[in-house]
């Protein structure tokens, strides 16, 4: 079961605090009970993400980066052969092991979700033994099942939608996230921060996957490996980029077009008869476009912020492989479920009925990350009265 590991200090400013009881050197090395692992270096490289500060009496003495080293697990070592060699620890020192910002907001929340490797030690716990429906089972085939598991929460059930903000150049495209599974909303930010939704191009436009050139009489042309001939850029794609918008749109003036101005005499009144109300909108479009592997947008979006929310499977990072306690229960029912239905000789009406609890406890998780305020929904309910048009 889930207990708090770290302090209040640690957690809202990532502080832990040791007091030097020995000076010796065996004894100057601090264990450390961050949820967030300490990094001293990457591949070799600096890349500390922690900071030492030794307060003694009046003075607050910041320890050179080049005097820590760690060893497994989280503990500071203090090195004796480099840095400043005339600081020497006192007994009664207080050492501050400090979390830079970006490791200490990482791990705000952390207690929301639980890790993927808790997951697999509850459910062998409590699940696998004798007497048990599973009297054995190996740990690499639970590990597989839960990360399996995750990835189909993640595609619906999790709360697994991540976003990038990024500005758009003049090329009017951005290459596509590196965890990407699928889409869920594009917007650009105007001045005030407020997104505007960019819509999909649906049948406006498209990418081909493919551009073979062609002889006179239309018949692909090969190179010396028989292998079709490529152009380096599509000419769908470049009218795109050259399309203005506004033609498609019917905004063709100006910010005010005067649509609804009867001091204009209605010169404009009526231009937008017969246009789809799908592509009524100036918010702008984009598609994917899967030979290059990046999201174009029209140009009426070029040079903006533009926020991409999209959905990943849960395991591209380690930071990545957690689940939220409220669907805790449905993945060691899926988990569960899963080797059962794998096994032989396993009764069938033992696999319907945890197939059975996996439906339940999955449609609860759903209901439970739904996140539903009762007076969210009063504050919506309040416009009740107004007239909904068709």
């Amino acid at each position: 079961m889930a207990l708090l590991k770290e302090t209040n200090a640690q957690y809202y400013s990532g502080q832990q605090k040791f007091v030097v009881q020995d000076t010796t050197p065996q004894f100057l090395k601090f264990k450390c009970t961050f949820n967030t692992n300490l990094v001293d270096t990457i591949f070799g490289v600096s890349n500390i993400n922690f900071s030492v500060t030794v307060l003694r009496e009046d003075q607050v003495i910041n320890i050179e980066p080049e005097r820590l080293s760690l060893s497994y697990p989280n503990t500071v070592l203090f090195r004796t052969d480099t840095g400043n060699p005339t600081f020497d620890f006192q007994i009664g020192d207080i050492v501050v092991v400090e979390l830079n910002q970006p490791s200490l907001e990482s791990n705000y929340g952390s207690y929301e979700y639980i890790p993927l490797v808790d997951i697999v030690n509850n459910f062998i716990f409590a699940y696998v033994g004798d007497g048990k429906l599973i009297s054995r089972v190996k740990r690499s085939d639970v590990i597989w099942h839960a990360k399996r598991g995750l990835q189909e929460f993640s595609y619906d059930t999790l709360k697994s939608i991540k976003s990038q903000e990024v500005t758009v150049p003049p090329s009017l495209s951005i290459i596509i996230p590196q965890d990407y599974v699928n889409y869920v909303r594009c917007s650009w930010i105007d001045e005030s921060g407020v997104q505007r939704t960019i819509y999909p191009t649906n049948n406006l436009t498209t990418s081909p996957t493919e551009l073979p050139l062609q002889d006179d009489e239309g018949v692909p042309a090969q190179d010396n490996l028989e292998s079709n001939l490529l152009a380096a850029q599509s000419k769908i794609e470049q009218r795109w980029k050259r399309n203005n918008p506004d033609n498609i749109s019917g905004d063709r003036l100006d910010d005010n077009t005067y649509v609804y101005d009867y001091d204009w005499w209605k010169m404009n009144y009526g231009q937008r008869y017969g246009l789809e109300p799908q592509y009524a909108q100036k918010n702008g479009w984009f598609n994917i476009n899967k030979r290059t592997g990046k999201f174009s947008f029209s140009s009426n979006i070029a040079g903006r912020t533009v926020l991409i929310e999209y959905i990943s499977d849960g395991l591209a990072k380690d930071g990545d492989v957690k689940i939220p306690k409220m669907a805790e229960q449905a993945m060691y029912m899926h988990i569960a479920y899963s080797i059962l239905s794998t096994r032989a000789n396993i009764p069938e009406y033992l696999v319907q009925r945890f197939k059975r609890d996996r439906s339940a406890q999955l449609r609860n998780a759903k209901i439970r990350l739904q996140n539903i305020k009762l007076n969210e929904i009063v504050q919506v309910f309040r416009g009740k009265s107004k007239q909904i048009k068709y």
